[in-house]
Parts: structure tokens; C-alpha cells; sequence
């Protein structure tokens, strides 16, 4: 079968590993022995608004007075036993009892452009991507992203949209759907994901968003594309649910409506991804993945049958989709 076949790891969704940070650096280090003025006045603007592209990101302290979490005279404080401890601010600040290792957390990421999101965010603990930024699953994830990016979506404009598909159910095409959506965002990407499971849909439940109306009831003529959701804990991707499971998904997504949708939406997003339902019980996948006219093939090890694996490729070939690529899933199915 053409395409690499990347391994991901097994991940930590049965465990209860601690929630990991990325550290690509703090840019308070430089600024260990600034003066008074540079620490203490928070800059204008929303505390939820990102700083213009090409400006420094603020200090941590005024930051911090921004967001609230520290008076000026409580930012002082820490300012003053920074400069005699030579620590850094945020070191500084938890020494002293007056910021958490979250607060400091969240506001270096802000400084890097990265948003990490809140614990009422309603994100299923299975989107890696936001919630463990650093564990060895995300960094596989990425390296497929990247793959994807020169494979697919940067060689042509029209190429936006790519289904994941896999021979049998439980595979993990739902888990690979979000996390991969996750991560488009996180470059900065205009990212939609549309749940064309119509039968078991599942997107939404991973992004805690109403499923009242979606894909379904476009494909209908009964809604539009006000049916996308932003998706606010991760900046930069959206959500259309599948929305009331209808009895008749293979016609809907067979309709010429859904063409139409994916085509209308190549000008709105830089990266376009589909879940599907299983291929092997359905039509469903194929059709999917003729509309999109590019799919990512998943198999599961321990799980998917070679021979499911191959007859999903020849289909997807016959159908004229290209297939960009192969991932192997080494985690527990689901």
C-alpha cells in the first residue's frame, strides 16, 4: 500500500499521568533585573486579546496585573524578591505564595501564542493535543501534521479537505480526527472538522458542543452553515457536529449538497478534516472521501485486518481519492 505507515504510541487515556507543559523557554529571563516600570504597567487591550503580530509579548508581571491575577502592589512584591534572589518571575511569585504554578503556566504560554485551555472547557481528556502538549503521543501527531502539510494542503489551494478513514469500528478515526484538528489550529490554521458519522457520532462529545443541529440537517436543506461552532477552548478551529442521526445517511452524503458544502468551504479554511463512520459495515467512508477527494487511511494494531486494510485502499483508489498517507494506531482501540 503506498503512503508511510507512522506508528503512534500508545497513549495515556487509561492513566492518570499529570498534565504536562511544553517549556520552550521563559521570557522573563531575560528581563530577571528590569526596572520597576517595565513589571508594573499592564499594557491596554482585552486580558484575552493577543498581542499584534511582530510586538514583544508583555512582561509576566504586567501580564499577570491584566489578567487579574495580581494587584500592582502584590506585583511589586514579587518584583522586589526577584531582584534579591535573582529567580526568576515566576519562581519568584510562587516562593512568595502569591501565584500558582498554573497561573504561571498559562501566562507563558499566552507569551508564546500557544492557549492552554481551562479546566471547565469541556474538552475530553482524549484531545492530547491541548491537554498534553509535550507527551510522546502529540509528538508523533505533529510529525504527521507535518507530513500532511507538504503532502496535502500546502501543494494546492483546493486541497483542504481530507477524510480519516479505517476498515473497522473503534479504530480511533474520531481521537486521530480531533487531535490532528487540534494541532492544525495551533499552527495559526483556520481548521474546521466536520463529523460525517452519521450514525455514531462522536466529535462533538470530545469538544463538549451541542449536537441539536449539524451536518445532517444541512445536507437536508433544513440549516446552513450558521450550524459551524467555534470551537473556543482551542483558538482557530471550528466544529460541525452531525447533528439528529438521520435513517438515511448514505443518500445524504451522496447528494450533491455535500460537494457543494466541502467546495464553499475551501475558501473559508486552510484545513478541512472529515470523521467517518467504519468503512467495512457502510458505504458511508467512500463516499465521504470521494466528496473530499483525499483521505488518511488509520488501521489499528491488533485490531484491523490486513485484508480490511487492503480492500479499504484498492476501494478508496477506485473511487479516484488520493490516499495521503497511512497511520498505524498502537493504542488501545476505542
Amino acid at each position: 500500500m503506498n503512503g508511510d505507515i507512522m506508528p503512534v504510541p500508545p497513549d495515556s487515556r487509561g492513566g492518570r499521568e499529570p498534565i504536562g507543559f511544553q517549556r520552550t523557554g521563559d521570557p522573563e529571563d531575560a528581563r530577571r533585573h528590569r526596572d520597576a516600570d517595565g513589571a508594573m504597567h499592564a499594557s491596554g487591550g482585552s486580558a484575552d486579546s493577543a498581542d499584534p503580530p511582530g510586538q514583544a509579548a508583555p512582561a509576566m508581571g504586567a501580564l499577570l496585573v491584566r489578567l487579574g491575577r495580581l494587584s500592582l502592589a502584590e506585583a511589586e512584591r514579587i518584583r522586589l524578591h526577584q531582584d534579591k534572589t535573582g529567580q526568576r518571575f515566576g519562581e519568584a511569585g510562587m516562593e512568595l505564595g502569591l501565584l500558582r504554578a498554573q497561573d504561571v503556566e498559562d501566562v507563558i504560554a499566552r507569551q508564546f501564542g500557544y492557549a492552554l485551555p481551562q479546566r471547565n472547557a469541556g474538552l475530553s481528556s482524549e484531545v492530547l493535543a491541548a491537554w498534553q502538549p509535550d507527551s510522546p503521543v502529540v509528538e508523533h501527531l505533529r510529525s504527521l501534521r507535518s507530513q500532511l502539510m507538504l503532502r496535502w494542503f500546502e501543494n494546492d489551494a483546493r486541497h483542504a479537505a481530507l477524510a480519516v478513514v479505517s476498515p473497522g469500528p473503534a479504530e480511533g478515526r474520531s481521537w486521530l480526527t480531533a487531535n490532528l484538528g487540534a494541532l492544525f489550529a495551533q499552527l495559526g490554521l483556520r481548521t474546521l472538522l466536520i463529523d460525517a458519522d452519521l450514525r455514531r457520532p462522536r466529535l462533538h462529545r470530545l469538544f463538549g458542543r451541542p449536537d441539536r443541529i449539524g451536518l445532517s440537517a444541512i445536507l437536508a436543506g433544513r440549516a446552513g452553515t450558521e450550524a459551524i461552532q467555534a470551537v473556543d477552548a482551542v483558538p482557530g478551529l471550528s466544529l460541525l457536529p452531525a447533528g439528529v442521526v438521520p435513517p438515511n445517511p448514505q443518500e445524504l452524503l451522496a447528494r450533491d449538497r455535500f460537494q457543494r458544502l466541502l467546495s464553499s468551504l475551501r475558501s473559508s479554511y486552510d484545513v478541512v478534516l472529515a470523521d467517518t463512520p467504519a468503512f467495512g459495515p457502510c458505504a458511508d467512508a467512500g463516499t465521504v472521501a470521494a466528496r473530499a477527494g483525499a483521505a488518511l487511511v488509520l488501521a489499528c494494531q491488533d485490531s484491523s485486518a490486513l485484508q480490511g486494510v487492503a480492500n479499504l485502499h484498492h476501494t478508496l483508489r477506485e473511487f479516484g481519492v488520493t490516499v495521503v498517507g497511512a497511520v498505524l494506531n498502537a493504542g488501545r482501540p476505542r
